[in-house]
C-alpha cells in the first residue's frame, strides 16, 4: 500500500486517485458489458492491483482506513458508471466486515491478513433464505450439501462466506476457499439486470468445513454489535440504489443538454429552457437529494455505532436500524423515479440500444426486489406509532 500512501497531500485522501482511475475505467466499458453479462474478470483484477480491497480496513491491520461513511461513497461513486461491480465491491467489504462482528480477532485477523497478502477478492454463498444447503457433523466438523442461490460475486472469488443448517437448524456461517474441493460455482446468472453480478448458484457436494473455519464466537445476529451486520448490507444496497438514480440523472441531463429537441408545441427555443422538462429535472433533484440526506445520515450513524463495538446496546443498534430503513425507502423510491421517468425529458431517440439507458432501470428493479420495501415501510410505521425497533433479522 505504500505507493498509494505516498499520495496523499493537503486533503486528498490516500486512495482517492485510486477510486478515481477504477471509475474511469468501468465508465468505458459499462454499456458493452451489460450488454455481454458473465464475470468482470478485467474489472475485478483491477480492483485486486488496486489495493481498494483493503479501504474498509483499518490502517493499523494494514488497511486503508476508511470509514464506512467514505467506503459507502465509493460503492455508490462506483454504481452511477457500474452498479454490478459496485455490488461486487461493496459486498467484499460486507463480508470482511461479517467477520468481524460474528467471530473474535484471534479468527478473522488471519483472514484480513490473508486478504491484503494475497489480494483476495471475497464471495457470497450466504442467503440466508435459502435452506436447501445442508450441514451434518463430520469428525472435528462439519460437511455442507446443497445448493445456494444468489450467490453474488462467487465467480472469480478467492474466498467465501458460506452458509448452512446443521441437524438442529442452526445457520453455520463458514470462510472457505473457493476452489476447496466439492465446491462449483455455476455459472447460471442470465437476470435482466445486475448483468454482471454473478449471482447464480453454488453447488456445496460433500465440502469438509473445520470448525475454526465456522463464526461461533459470538456467531449470527447474536448481540447489539453483530446485529449491525444486516444494517451495513442494507446501507450497501442502498447506496447502489442512489448511485443508480444519481447516474441515471447525470446520463438524462448530458442527452437532454447534448441532443435534446423542444417538442412541436414547447415556447421553448432549447429542450433545456422547456417548462415540463425542467419540472420533471426539478422533481428528480429533489427526491435524490432527499434521499442522500437521509442516507448520509444513516451512514454516520452506523459509523458512530460501529464505534462502539461490543458495548452498544440494543436501543443505540435501533435508532441506526431506523435511521438506514429510512434511508433504504427513500433511494429505492427516487432512484426507481428517476431511472423510469428519465425517457419522459429525454424522448424516443434515448431509447436507442446503443445507449442502453435502460440499464438503470433494469438493475435498479432487480436488485430493489431483494427484499420487500413494504415490509420496510412497515418497519418504520411500527416506530413511528408503537416506538417499536426493528426486530434484528438478517435483512433489518
Amino acid at each position: 500500500m505504500k505507493h498509494f500512501l505516498a499520495e496523499a497531500g493537503g486533503d486528498t485522501l490516500p486512495w482517492n486517485e485510486q477510486v478515481q482511475h477504477v471509475t474511469q475505467a468501468l465508465r468505458a466499458t459499462a454499456v458493452e458489458r451489460d450488454e455481454r453479462g458473465g464475470t468482470p474478470k478485467v474489472e475485478r483484477d483491477r480492483l485486486r492491483d488496486s489495493g481498494l480491497l483493503m479501504l474498509s480496513v483499518p490502517l493499523e491491520l494494514g488497511g486503508l482506513g476508511a470509514s464506512w461513511c467514505q467506503t459507502l461513497d465509493v460503492v455508490r461513486g462506483f454504481a452511477r458508471v457500474d452498479s454490478s461491480v459496485a455490488h461486487l465491491f461493496g459486498f467484499h467489504h460486507l463480508l470482511l466486515a461479517t467477520t468481524q462482528l460474528f467471530a473474535q480477532p484471534a479468527q478473522w485477523q488471519p483472514w484480513i491478513e490473508q486478504t491484503r497478502a494475497q489480494r483476495w477478492f471475497w464471495g457470497n454463498a450466504l442467503n440466508p433464505l435459502d435452506k436447501s444447503t445442508r450441514a451434518r457433523a463430520s469428525g472435528d466438523g462439519f460437511v455442507f450439501s446443497g445448493r445456494k442461490s444468489f450467490c453474488s460475486g462467487a465467480s472469480d472469488s478467492d474466498v467465501l462466506l458460506a452458509s448452512a443448517l446443521d441437524a438442529q437448524d442452526r445457520l453455520l456461517i463458514a470462510v472457505v476457499p473457493t476452489q476447496r474441493a466439492g465446491i462449483t460455482v455455476l455459472g447460471d446468472w442470465d437476470n435482466m439486470g445486475q448483468r454482471q453480478t454473478g449471482s447464480g448458484s453454488v453447488l456445496f457436494d460433500d465440502v469438509r468445513v473445520k470448525v475454526s473455519e465456522l463464526l461461533l464466537d459470538p456467531g449470527p445476529l447474536s448481540t447489539p454489535f453483530a446485529c449491525l451486520r444486516p444494517l451495513l448490507a442494507q446501507l450497501i444496497l442502498a447506496n447502489i440504489y442512489l448511485g443508480l438514480g444519481e447516474g441515471a440523472l447525470a446520463e438524462a441531463k448530458a442527452f437532454t443538454l447534448q441532443q435534446g429537441r423542444p417538442w412541436l408545441f414547447s415556447p421553448a427555443s432549447a429542450a433545456n429552457e422547456d417548462p415540463y422538462v425542467l419540472t420533471n429535472y426539478g422533481d428528480f433533484w429533489l427526491a435524490l437529494e432527499g434521499a442522500r440526506s437521509l442516507l448520509d445520515s444513516a451512514a454516520t450513524a452506523f459509523d458512530q455505532a460501529w464505534l462502539r463495538g461490543a458495548s452498544l446496546d440494543e436501543r443505540e443498534r435501533g435508532r441506526v436500524a431506523i435511521a438506514v430503513a429510512a434511508a433504504k425507502v427513500a433511494s429505492t423510491r427516487a432512484s426507481l423515479e428517476v431511472a423510469h421517468r428519465m425517457f419522459e425529458v429525454t424522448g424516443a431517440r434515448a431509447t436507442t440500444a446503443a445507449l442502453r439507458l435502460d440499464r438503470y432501470w433494469r438493475n435498479l428493479r432487480v436488485h430493489t426486489l431483494h427484499d420487500p420495501l413494504d415490509y420496510k415501510v412497515r418497519e418504520l410505521g411500527e416506530w413511528a406509532l408503537n416506538d417499536r425497533w426493528p426486530k434484528p433479522s438478517f435483512y433489518s
